[in-house]
């Protein structure tokens, strides 16, 4: 269920943060009740209207995908925002007047799909993306180049040091950025400091659990 309310209140102790939060002519009550919910999801829209600079990035992306895809742009537009809504809850939306938060969110869905599916970009893909971190992140857990969007490996910002076992060391800390072989390459001939400036990427942190299941992302 996905709802839209207004935070009328709030207070912060030391055990965290409390929102009191109003959904005006709803009764949820009896839902929540028969759910039996004890937790939910909140999403903080700050209500800042879209900007130009997120509308040329998304509809410059809607027209790669539409390419890959064989389809029309427009069609391929309804497609995605139905797909965005299906992976994050949101309420349907236009890219006309929606808000800040909400473009940003939908360009991180677009890029996933690029990432997923291998789909060639116009730009590079760090330039195409709002939110850099959720791209760093979304290319190593698909594995694909943060430059270039071919296949990659991951490749430790923090070394982790010559003499040691990869398979052993624990690297939950070390900064990690997943490049294709020839970039990798770059990398290390170049120096990572100037091959970060060229490319505008850098180091996450980015912890893999056990069993390859992806793990989240710290910054």
């Amino acid at each position: 269920m996905y709802e839209t309310g207004e935070i009328i209140g709030y207070d912060v102790d030391q055990d965290g943060s409390r929102l009191n939060i109003a959904f005006p002519g709803k009764n949820l009550i009896q839902l929540v009740a028969e759910k039996r919910a004890r937790a939910c999801t909140v999403w903080i829209d700050d209500g800042r209207a879209i900007t130009a600079d997120q509308r040329k990035k998304a509809y410059a992306t809607i027209a790669d995908i539409a390419v890959y895809m064989g389809e029309l742009p427009e069609v391929t537009k309804e497609w995605l925002k139905y797909l965005h809504i299906a992976r994050t809850g949101s309420r349907y939306f236009s890219l006309s007047d929606c808000s800040r938060d909400t473009a940003r969110a939908y360009i991180s869905t677009m890029m996933d799909l690029v990432l997923e599916w291998g789909i060639p970009l116009g730009d590079p893909g760090v330039e195409r993306a709002d939110d850099t971190e959720r791209y760093l992140w979304s290319c190593l857990q698909y594995r694909k180049c943060a430059v270039c969007g071919r296949p990659g490996e991951i490749h430790h910002v923090d070394a982790i040091g010559m003499g040691r076992d990869r398979r052993t060391v624990d690297d939950s800390r070390h900064r990690k950025i997943c490049l294709c072989r020839g970039h990798h390459t770059e990398s290390h001939k170049i120096g990572q400091p100037e091959f970060m400036e060229k490319y505008h990427v850098h180091g996450i942190i980015y912890q893999e659990k056990k069993g390859g299941e992806n793990g989240g992302i710290i910054v």
